[in-house]
């Protein structure tokens, strides 16, 4: 099974203020589909944005094959 590990969004619609969980989860689920695991957090509303990652549990799925999306990448980039 392909894993990504990508951005869900979460929050509120209705204000257009989104925030974002940092999950892993199969290729062909959609982007709200069913996780395996909850990795961290992202809100870009707050200024400067907020974030927080489980760098552990990130490497672990990325040594079992798993694929960050950029937008993961970068968060990775910045919080080291």
């Amino acid at each position: 099974m392909e894993v990504r590990i990508r951005l869900q969004k979460a929050g509120k619609s209705a204000t257009k203020a989104y925030n974002y969980r940092i999950v892993a989860l199969p290729r062909k689920e959609g982007r709200d589909g069913r996780t395996l695991d909850i990795l961290g957090y992202y809100d870009p509303a707050k200024k400067p944005a907020a974030f927080s990652l489980d760098k552990e549990k990130i490497n672990a799925w990325v040594a079992k094959g798993a694929q960050m999306s950029d937008t993961v990448k970068s968060l990775m980039k910045k919080s080291k």
